[in-house]
Order: C-alpha cells, then structure tokens, then sequence
C-alpha cells in the first residue's frame, strides 16, 4: 500500500508537491519524512547517481525516479509490489510534467504546487488494491521492468551522503588551512629579506648622509 508520496525538485531538493492527507495515520511519520527530506538533500549534492532507486527503511521502502530535474517519491509497504509503485510514479511524473513543467525551474517557494495533491490522491486510490484486474494487468507488462532497479538501506544510501560531506568539508579545511600556512611562509621569508638586508641599508644609509653633509660643508 501507498503511505506517502512527496515531489521535490533535484536540483536544490525544494519541495514542490506532496499528498496532503499521507502519513497522518503512520506511526513514526515525522521520522520518515525527515528521511525523505535528508534523501532529497543527498540527491541535490549528486551523492546517488542512480536516477531510479528503492530504498529500505524500517517496514517501509522509498522508491525514487529522476526525470527532468524533479524528483518523485514514495514510501510504500515492503510487501507492496515494486512494478506498481514504479507505474505509480510514472503517471505522477507525465501528469506533473504536463501541468507544471514550464514553471518548475522557476518556482521560489515550498509546495509551490500543493493544488498538484488532487492528482496524487485520485492516482494513489487506483493503485492501492493490487487485485485489481487495471493493477493486476500492470503487473503482467513485461514491457515495464524493475529488476534492474538497485535496492540499498537508508542508512546506507544516507550514510555515505554523510561521509562525501565530511570529505568535502575535510578538504576545504585543508585547503584554507594551506592558504593560511602560505601566507605565513610568505611573511616569514619577508622578515627574513628584512632582517638581512636591514643592517646594509641602515649602512648604506649612513654613507650616503656622510656625503651629502660632506657635500654640503664643502
């Protein structure tokens, strides 16, 4: 069965659409989004180059397409068949496409297309009862298949966003602490030039006063 179903866009991981009435019966709901939320923030760093993916959580499974710069999601029973929510996902993504695709690279705010929860809720109701003979016909395509589809764990999948970040942070650091030791080097060679010159000018100095006041006496 279909628990919840969020859109959001790729490239920055701004939510633009979910279904409105997902989730408020789950147990532990907040958790999962949170989990959603820190899988959209992975996808618009890269960190998961798969544009489609199942990933495993608790009882529960994200499964996840890319299309266009957006990405659509949702979390379904681990018992519920993975070719339907693929389809599920398919008929969301033409949908969302057709209706919002100029305005979705420009749209500013979250949830700019909360109105897109119609949609949602009248396709997630033909999907929800397997036995359907529309359903079951769907799982009997053999045009559409997901095996090729990777299935990783969410600690997994979130855990390795989480250590690509520590790398990237570890290498700005060495990166700006190596900035600073150059310019201390810098200021040391100076004070060295400086040190070791200073004594000749201070002579030389000297000499070309003595000259001038000898000049000038004379």
């Amino acid at each position: 069965m279909v628990k919840m179903t969020l859109i959001a866009r790729a490239t920055d991981g701004l939510p633009l659409a979910e279904g409105l009435d997902d989730g408020r019966d789950l147990p532990d709901s907040d958790m999962y989004k949170q989990q959603v939320k820190a899988l959209f923030k992975n996808l618009s760093r890269g960190h998961n180059e798969a544009s489609r993916m199942s990933v495993e959580t608790g009882p529960y499974i994200f499964h996840y397409i890319i299309e266009g710069r957006v990405c659509y999601l949702t979390m379904c029973d681990r018992s519920y068949p993975k070719k339907l929510a693929f389809q599920y996902l398919e008929d969301l993504k033409n949908e969302f496409e057709r209706v919002n695709g100029p305005n979705i690279e420009t749209a500013a705010r979250p949830y700019a297309f909360i109105k897109f929860d119609t949609f949602i809720q009248k396709t997630k109701k033909l999907y929800q009862d397997t036995r359907t003979q529309r359903n079951i016909a769907k799982l009997n395509d053999e045009l559409y298949e997901v095996h090729q589809i990777m299935t990783r764990n969410v600690q997994e999948v979130l855990g390795v966003g989480e250590k690509l970040d520590q790398v990237s942070e570890m290498s700005s650091r060495l990166t700006s602490e190596s900035r600073i030791y150059a310019d201390k080097a810098k200021d040391l060679n100076r004070q060295a030039l400086i040190r070791k010159w200073a004594p000749v000018a201070i002579v030389l100095g000297v000499v070309f006063l003595l000259f001038w006041v000898k000049n000038k006496l004379w």
